[in-house]
Formats: structure tokens, sequence, C-alpha cells
């Protein structure tokens, strides 16, 4: 299987591919491209973005292509051994999963671009990069000059690449491996710090599950001029696209990048190796339905955080910021009402990442992440700090991680039980597989820590006493959140424009004129181009309320032995 990748006018942002396939035999072949990639569980449609598909013999002749499927060819061989396909992709999608061509880089992810033979995935691939002579290539994959070869079809469509004559790059060892951090963006990295992070963070990734499953690691950050966030993992790299780029330095996003590439490091355990039994192996060509996302995910986003804490590279205080901002996503979202986390994860192919329906279904990462705490600091009040979370992953690893079996949902459960030393199954019937409410069980295991968990209000009056949540588009207020039972729910619908309060135009703040009019309000907005008015009452509850986690003024020495044992 061989690759050669070229363009000629890089501003118009088309890839063209040359596919030679030797060996072949029968008297048809069937192509398929990717219709998903690993990271993001829905379907992607990728062959949106071929064109000038064609197919010819050694010789030049042409073959017959009949598309079968939107993602799948199939070619009349005619008898040939050697087929070679031509196509051109379109590569404007800059984000993690995505594939970019312009003038200063070709970034591919090839789960985006590059055919499977149906039957032969587990054969190697070697690719040409036709790149000028003063590029970069930064890849996973095995380089030498321009080519690059990958073991087998799932190797390379797991393996992106960047090249690039400005690519920056730093190496450092860690825990046996060579760590390669690559940055591809206008910004001036400080080494020596990021290093010293970088390895801190991995020192106790690395500690909890007793080892590091590569030898080799890539870090392929696309640092862009506006704002962005998004990273997605492989087995032995991950791309993190952020922005932007003036803001390098910025404590804030400096933070989301360590914040980001923590998490995707975790993954290098958990889910590129510790992986859903039904995606061994990945299908590309439908879903892949699993209902453990709260572990895929959830797991991967509590301790990615948990892990900067651990290694002092996140302070207490910006530990429990970020946590805040979990709660915060969490309690404002009244689907937690109305599906449960294990549904969620089933229905992340139907519509997972959009926001959906209102009040629909719970995030895996959001929820997923808080019930892993919860179930962490359960594990820890149960067997006096003797085990934990911590315990469950490294049973995971020893288990599943070779990545030749997956598990499935009973089988994390068993582990769990194994680890408690009896029966867990209040906790996923409540949590997993239930809507029960979180709060009150998190406020009870916090306080065994030294925390308190406390409910917020919001400041926004609009919210906190009529149940709604505004978004400005265009200088027009538009309803972006209703709050189930709240005053706004019994007239007020998503996307309505609100013009007046109490007679008054909205000009500035909402809230501002709410000051003057509560707790009875006249309310004139639009609907659909056609104005319509109503009348809101404040009652005496409060919508849109999270809860904040502290430490206590004052601590036991027993409640600052198991923050300890928790936080390191």
């Amino acid at each position: 299987m061989h690759y050669q990748v070229s363009y000629r006018f890089p501003h118009k942002q088309f890839i063209d591919l040359e596919f030679t396939i030797e060996k072949v035999t029968g008297k048809f072949l069937e192509l398929q491209l990717p219709a998903w990639r690993p990271g993001r569980y829905e379907l992607q449609n990728f062959a949106q973005n071929i064109r000038s598909f064609s197919a010819q013999d050694g010789s030049g002749l042409p073959l017959s292509v009949q598309k079968v499927k939107k993602d799948r060819w199939r070619v009349e061989t005619s008898g040939a051994r050697r087929i070679v396909i031509r196509y051109s992709y379109y590569a404007s999608q800059m984000d993690a999963g995505g594939s970019w061509l312009d003038e200063n880089q070709l970034y591919i992810n090839w789960v985006n671009c590059t055919l499977a033979v149906v039957g032969r995935e587990k054969e190697a691939y070697t690719v040409r990069l036709d790149v000028p002579d003063n590029y970069t290539i930064a890849t996973s994959l095995k380089v030498k000059g321009k080519k690059l070869k990958a073991a087998s079809y799932y190797e390379l469509v797991d393996s992106p690449v960047i090249a690039s004559p400005t690519l920056l790059h730093h190496q450092f060892e860690e825990s046996s491996c060579e760590f390669h951090i690559w940055i591809q963006g206008n910004c001036k990295p400080d080494w020596v710090k990021m290093e010293n992070e970088f390895r801190a963070f991995t020192q106790v990734q690395v500690a909890l599950f007793e080892e590091f499953p590569t030898k080799e690691y890539h870090y392929l950050f696309q640092i862009l001029p506006y704002k962005h966030y998004h990273g997605v993992e492989h087995a032995h790299s991950t791309v993190i696209t952020l922005g932007p780029a003036e803001q390098f330095h910025d404590p804030k996003l400096y933070d989301e990048l360590l914040g980001v590439s923590s998490h995707e490091l975790f993954h290098t355990w958990n889910v590129t190796r510790i992986r859903p039994a039904q995606m061994v192996p990945y299908d590309f060509s439908k879903e892949n339905y699993f209902q453990t996302g709260f572990i895929a995910e959830g797991v991967t986003t509590y301790y990615g955080d948990l892990m900067l804490k651990r290694s002092g590279v996140f302070s207490q205080e910006r530990y429990f910021k970020e946590l805040n901002k979990l709660f915060k996503r969490h309690f404002e979202n009244y689907g937690r009402f109305n599906m449960s986390l294990a549904d969620s994860s089933t229905d992340l192919w139907l519509d997972g990442y959009k926001l959906g329906i209102p009040n629909r279904k719970v995030s895996i990462y959001v929820k997923g992440a808080i019930v892993a705490m919860l179930l962490d600091l359960e594990l820890r009040q149960k067997t006096n700090n003797q085990k934990s979370l911590d315990d469950v992953m490294r049973l995971m690893w020893e288990e599943f991680g070779s990545g030749k079996k997956g598990y499935r949902t009973d089988d994390y459960i068993r582990m769990v039980n194994t680890i408690a030393g009896r029966d867990m199954e209040k906790y996923f019937e409540a949590y997993i597989f239930g809507t029960t409410p979180v709060e009150e069980r998190l406020q009870e295991l916090l306080k065994n820590v030294g925390c308190e968990f406390k409910k917020a209000l919001p400041e926004s009056a609009l919210e906190k006493d009529f149940g709604m949540k505004l978004k400005k588009e265009n200088g027009v207020h538009k309803i972006a959140k209703i709050a189930t039972g709240s005053p706004a729910d019994s007239y007020l619908c998503i996307n309505d424009e609100l013009v007046s309060i109490n007679g008054i135009k909205i000009t500035s703040s909402p809230d501002a004129l709410v000051a003057l009019s509560e707790p009875k309000l006249q309310i004139a907005f639009f609907r659909n181009n056609e104005l319509y008015t109503c009348a809101l009452q404040s009652d005496s509850r409060h919508y849109f309320h999270t809860y904040e986690i502290s430490l206590k003024d004052k601590l036991s020495e027993k409640e600052q032995k198991h923050l300890s044992a928790w936080l390191g």
C-alpha cells in the first residue's frame, strides 16, 4: 500500500492523493474511507471533501469504479495486479481532528482522507510527502526523508502529521520515553518551563499506571491566531489546537494548554489502549455504539486536572477553580434530570456533540468527571484511603491495556466491586444508569476531606429569579436556556428575542431593567418576527444555581490526612 501526497496550489487547499495497491486479486476491490474518527463519536462524512475519484491499472488504463455507499467505492480490477487510485481532498478544517493546507504548512489527519482496502487493513503502508525541501515533518510515524511508514492502516490513521518550515521543536526524556513537543504557530514558548511542567504531570500519571505504554510520544500543537480549544488523542501522539497565539503566555490560556495536554496524555492509557469492546478493532464504516463514555471521557477528564494538582503544576486553588467550572456546566444543564450518563454515551452518535434540543441529555465529559470524583471519594471513604479509583484504573490497565481485548460495562463494575470489597450497585444505579442528583452525596463525601460543597446563585436576576439565560447576537438579546419549571418556562421559548422590560427598550444590560422592576416583569419579545408580550413574576425558588467546592477554614488532622491522600 503506497500513498503519494502532493499539491499544486496550496491557497486552494486541495491535496492530491495517489494510492497504489499491489498484489491485487479477485474481480473487485472495495475501498473504504472512514465515516468517523476515534475521539469523536459521531459520523463525520469525510467523503464529502473528496473530488475527482478515478482508478487505473498499472499501465495507466482506466478501470470501472462504482460508488456503492457514501464512503465506499468498488473497483472492477479487470485482472490487474496493480491498481492506482487518484483523488483530491479538500483540506480546510483546522481543528485537532481535521486537515489543513496553506502556503505555510501541510497538516493531515489521515483518518480524514486515506482509504482502507477492505480485508487488507493489517498490511503496511508507506506515504511519500511531496513538500518543499525546507519543510520539517512532525509525526509519530517512522520518517526517512519525506517517506513515512505505518505498520498497518490502523497505525496510519492514528498518526497525524504536520509538515512546515516554521515548526518549533523541543524534546526530552521522561519515564523511559522520548517526548517531542512540536509547535506550529506564531509564539515563543518557554521551553524550560514547559518541560518542567510536562515532566511533572507525566511522572504522576506514570506512577498511577506503573508504566508508560510507548517509547516515543509526540505533542503536535497548532497555536492559532484566533480563539480556539480542541484536542484529540492518539496511541503515540496528540494534536492540540489552541488560540489566540498572542495570549500564549497569558495564565488563562497557558493553563488551558496544560489542562488539555494532561487530559490527552491520560488517554494514552485510557481509550487508545484500555478500549471499549465495541471498538476492538475500530469499524470505521459505521457507528460503534458503546455506553462506557463515562469511563473513556469522564474518567479522563477527572484525572486530567487531578494529575496537574498532584504533580504541583496546579495549586489547590487553581484545581478547585477547574472543578467549579465543571459543576457550573453540570448544574446549569437540566438534562441531568432526563437522561442517564450511560444513555447519553450511546447517544453521542445521535447528537452528543451538538447543543441538541433543550434539556435532553448530560455531557459524558462533565457529569462523567463528576461521578468519577464521587466514586474516587466513595472508595477512599469505604477503605479508609487504602483503595481508590487509582486502583480501579490500574486493574483496567492490567487486564485490558494490551488493546487486544476490550472491556464492557460489567468489567468496569466488577473491578470497582473488587477494589471496594463490596457490591457498588447503588452507585451505578443512581449515577450511571439513573438520574439521581449528585449534590447530596458529594456534600457528604467532601466533608470527609475537609471541603465544603455549597450552593452558589447566579448574579443575573433573570437567571436566578426568572429562569432564563440570554445570549447576545448582533446586538439582539436572545434566550439561550430556560430552566424547567421556572416563571420563564411558562411563556418563553429558546431563541425568543427580548426587546423591552416593563415598557423600556433593552439597550444595554437587561438585568439593570430587572432590578428596577422585580418581582414582576412585563416582557415584550419577538418570536418568528411576531411581537408578543407576557407577564412574569418571580417566586421563592432560584434557578440555574450551581455548587462550588472550597476548603474549610480549619481542618482536623484526620481531614487533612484524607485531603492529602486524595490530592497529593
